[in-house]
């Protein structure tokens, strides 16, 4: 009755379940650990021309250039369950042919062990700014948010956003070049 084969599928069962249960046990032990953290986030320069866009129908768009300065400390946001981070800037604005735009500008991944300090100045966009008309001169509101997702061993990928938010606003004439 007890054969190789069946000692075998016991060990491995009782080995999986051990797994499972440490497995649970990691996700459970950082599942409430509060990861939102304070972002400073500040333009430096801000620029919008209206260009064509030659990758979809040729028509002319707003396209918005910025600078950027960042200041965050992410040090304690990691923990044993924490592998790394995955930052990204959102903007986030109105224009009168949609009520919500986001667009993501810069990223950053931070791994475990790395400086989860940042303190960068004069940063450009990752990322074009590129918005479906011309929304973006003389937008007055126009939100940048420092989020992240906080990659586990196990569990849950949180969203995160920062606290602290920065709103700008675009000049009300194109400029004709890149840098004005």
């Amino acid at each position: 009755m007890n054969t190789f084969l069946s000692r075998g599928n016991a060990l491995l069962a009782f080995t999986l379940s051990v797994l499972a249960s440490l497995t649970f046990c990691c996700f459970a032990s950082t599942f409430f650990n509060d990861n939102s953290r304070t972002a400073n986030v500040k333009t430096v320069q801000v620029v919008v021309k209206n260009v064509a866009d030659y990758s979809a129908s040729r028509e002319k768009n707003d396209l918005g250039f910025l600078t950027f300065d960042l200041e965050a400390d992410l040090t304690s946001v990691f923990n044993w369950n924490a592998k790394q981070l995955f930052l990204y800037l959102v903007a986030e604005y109105q224009t009168p042919k949609n009520t919500l735009n986001q667009v993501v500008l810069w990223d950053k991944i931070i791994l475990r062990g790395e400086n989860a300090k940042l303190d960068v100045k004069g940063i450009n966009t990752k990322y074009y700014f590129w918005d479906d008309g011309n929304g973006l001169r003389d937008n007055k509101n126009v939100t940048l948010s420092l989020r992240w997702n906080v990659i586990p061993n196990a569990g849950l990928l949180p969203n995160v956003a920062a606290q602290g938010v920065h709103t700008f606003a675009f000049p009300a004439q194109y400029a004709t070049a890149r840098r004005a």
